[in-house]
């Protein structure tokens, strides 16, 4: 399924428990991060809120799934999710309910994502972090390693944006 088809079908649950159709995003730069509370990348919170804040305005956003499927770094319910997320980091993009990244119960978004750009060691995400850069047009542009700073992925995100760099 193409990503703008897959937008527009697409919903989910946000932490404060909201459904909203995927098709919002649709026409903007969308980074689409897997997160978990208490992983060692965790930190990386407060860089991706950066980036959100610093490129709003040109049409990105991120979208931050959490999962449990790594090392149980993700136990919470969606009020202790919120708070790490926007107490401890201030995290203002959107989080969504916790989700599956890999396995039969996977959320089809990240079927698609990692079908379309497989990792280094294959296809299944395989840690907490991993992030997915994807086109104004719906295209999957660029996948980043758990250990890629988001700092790292700016300019890909002016790329995308047709931004000049800096």
């Amino acid at each position: 399924m193409g990503g703008i088809g897959l937008f527009n079908t697409l919903h989910a649950r946000l932490l404060r428990g909201e459904e909203i159709p995927l098709s919002r995003y649709a026409g903007q730069v969308v980074l689409v991060v897997n997160t978990a509370s208490q992983c060692g990348f965790t930190p990386q919170y407060a860089a991706l809120e950066t980036l959100y804040r610093k490129y709003a305005e040109n049409g990105f956003v991120i979208l931050g799934f959490p999962c449990n499927q790594f090392g149980n770094q993700e136990p919470g319910n969606a009020e202790s999710i919120a708070a790490t997320c926007q107490i401890n980091y201030g995290v203002t993009f959107p989080v969504f309910e916790k989700t599956e990244v890999n396995g039969p119960n996977a959320f089809p978004l990240f079927n698609w994502l990692t079908e379309s750009l497989p990792g280094l060691f294959g296809r299944r995400v395989r840690w907490n972090f991993t992030k997915f850069l994807i086109g104004r047009d719906g295209t999957p542009l660029r996948r980043y390693a758990p250990i890629t700073p988001p700092e790292k992925l700016e300019a890909d995100i002016r790329a995308a944006l047709g931004l000049r760099s800096d």
